[in-house]
């Protein structure tokens, strides 16, 4: 799963960044989302990875608070994202005529640049404070199966629900495929 999730979201930024009827902003937004989910995903699943292998689920205080951080930092960067690209979508089905006065390069870059610097700078200490409140109790299955679900399988969707049923996507990882067949 965590392979999927990673070639997946791999291929949506290279299929975006080498198709040129790509850049447009709800693509660049999906990029951004894209690298968001390979981020979020490796915040957690390598820990996991390891902790199932070994059968140790031990991690130190320092691993603690910087796997609770950066797991924050990405779940909060996944909802601006996707919070953007609801703007996007919005504002193309609302002010078609408008669209490309509205959402034009300079806005979607300011949009991802607000994504990004705004959950850096609303986490940069509170993500310490889960981490340093959270009671040591045992978990449940379902709790487990949760977190899973949570953590592994919604970034490996991503790539499915928001892109490969798109015919200009479809497209672009078709030449891309193509192209790197040919190259062989």
């Amino acid at each position: 799963m965590y392979l999927v999730t990673v070639l997946g979201n791999l291929l949506i930024i290279l299929a975006v960044s080498s198709d040129s009827h790509l850049h447009t902003p709800m693509y660049f937004l999906l990029s951004h989302l894209s690298f968001s989910d390979i981020c979020f995903n490796s915040t957690i699943v390598p820990k996991m990875l390891v902790n199932i292998q070994t059968e140790n689920k031990a991690i130190s205080y320092a691993g603690c608070i910087i796997q609770m951080y950066f797991f924050s930092v990405f779940v909060c960067l996944d909802s601006l994202l996707l919070l953007a690209m609801a703007y996007d979508r919005f504002v193309a089905i609302c002010h078609p005529l408008h669209y490309t006065v509205i959402m034009n390069p300079q806005l979607c870059g300011l949009l991802a640049l607000v994504s990004w610097s705004l959950i850096i700078s609303l986490f940069y200490g509170t993500g310490l404070g889960v981490c340093l409140s959270s009671a040591s109790s045992p978990s449940s299955a379902r709790k487990a199966t949760a977190s899973v679900m949570y953590t592994v399988v919604t970034p490996m969707l991503n790539p499915f629900i928001y892109s490969l049923r798109n015919r200009d996507l479809n497209g672009a990882l078709r030449k891309l495929a193509s192209r790197c067949f040919f190259s062989l």
